[in-house]
C-alpha cells in the first residue's frame, strides 16, 4: 500500500464525515458583551459531562491527492479509553483503540498494526494531541482547559470569541462559541513557527437527552502548502451505556512505523 494512502486510512480512523446543518445564529444586537470569566463560567456549566459515548460516524478524508470514504463506530469511556472500528461498504476493514498511554490499530486490509503515541498520529493536522485534547475534539469541547489560562474576548461573527492573553509553546489559540448555548462553534491552532494551522468546526448541534452534543465536525488542516479536509457526521449516538473495548492484533500481522 502506498505511503499517502496509510496516512490517510490512519487519519481516517482519527477523526471525520459529510453531511452539514446551518449554524443556529444570534443578531448582533442580541448578543451582549460579556467578560472571559463570565464566557467560561457558562461554558463550565454547559460542557460535556455524560460518562461513556456510543456512536456511529459517517466519516470523509480528503486531500490533494484522494478522497476515503467510511463507516466508524465509536465507543468512548470519558478520560479513559477510545475505541473505533472502521467499515466500508459493511466490511471490517480497521480497528483502534487510544488510551492516555498509548495507541494501538490494525488494518485487515494489508495486514499491519501500529503501536505507538497518539502525538505520532495527531501531527498530521499540525497539532500533537495528547488524550485529553483528542477526546475534546471527538466531544466539541476546547483543546486547552479554560479555567487554567487567562483569556481576552470580544464578539465575532455573532459568536464570543476567546484567545489567551499570551500564547505558549509556539502555539496561537482561539476559541469561538454560540452565545445561545455557550458550546464552541470553532477552534482554530496555529503553529507560529511553521506553516501549519488547524480549523475545527461544529457547525450544528443536536439535544440528545437534555445534552447538547455535536451532529457534525468539520476539520481543516493546512501543512506547508498542503491541505487536509477530515469531516465527520454523528448519527445513533448513546450515553452512559456500558462499554465492552474489544481489541487484538491478528497473528501474523506486520508492525509498521510513521514516516
Amino acid at each position: 500500500m502506498k505511503k499517502t494512502y496509510l496516512i490517510a486510512t490512519l487519519l481516517l480512523l482519527i477523526l471525520s464525515s459529510c453531511k452539514t446543518k446551518q449554524l443556529i445564529t444570534t443578531s448582533t444586537e442580541n448578543v451582549a458583551m460579556l467578560s472571559a470569566k463570565h464566557i467560561i463560567h457558562n461554558y463550565e456549566v454547559n460542557k460535556f459531562h455524560q460518562k461513556t459515548v456510543s456512536a456511529k460516524l459517517r466519516t470523509k478524508f480528503k486531500n490533494n491527492k484522494m478522497a476515503v470514504s467510511a463507516t466508524i463506530k465509536l465507543r468512548l469511556e470519558r478520560n479513559k479509553t477510545i475505541w473505533m472500528s472502521v467499515t466500508k461498504l459493511g466490511i471490517p476493514i480497521a480497528k483502534m483503540i487510544i488510551t492516555p498511554y498509548k495507541v494501538r490499530f490494525y488494518n485487515k486490509i494489508n495486514k499491519t498494526y501500529f503501536e505507538g503515541s497518539l502525538a505520532s498520529l495527531t501531527k498530521y493536522i499540525g497539532k500533537k494531541l495528547d488524550f485529553k485534547e483528542f477526546q475534546n475534539v471527538l466531544l466539541g469541547q476546547p483543546v486547552l482547559n479554560l479555567k487554567r489560562g487567562k483569556y481576552i474576548s470580544k464578539i465575532e461573527q455573532n459568536k464570543y470569541l476567546l484567545s489567551p492573553k499570551k500564547n505558549k509553546n509556539f502555539y496561537a489559540i482561539l476559541f469561538l462559541l454560540n452565545p445561545d448555548n455557550f458550546k464552541l462553534n470553532k477552534q482554530e491552532i496555529r503553529n507560529l513557527g511553521k506553516d501549519q494551522k488547524a480549523t475545527i468546526m461544529y457547525p450544528s448541534y443536536t439535544n440528545i437527552n437534555g445534552e447538547q452534543f455535536p451532529e457534525v465536525i468539520n476539520i481543516i488542516a493546512n501543512n506547508n502548502q498542503k491541505k487536509l479536509s477530515i469531516f465527520m457526521n454523528y448519527y445513533q449516538v448513546v450515553f452512559n451505556k456500558e462499554l465492552k473495548f474489544p481489541f487484538k492484533i491478528p497473528k501474523g500481522y506486520k508492525k509498521i512505523s510513521l514516516p
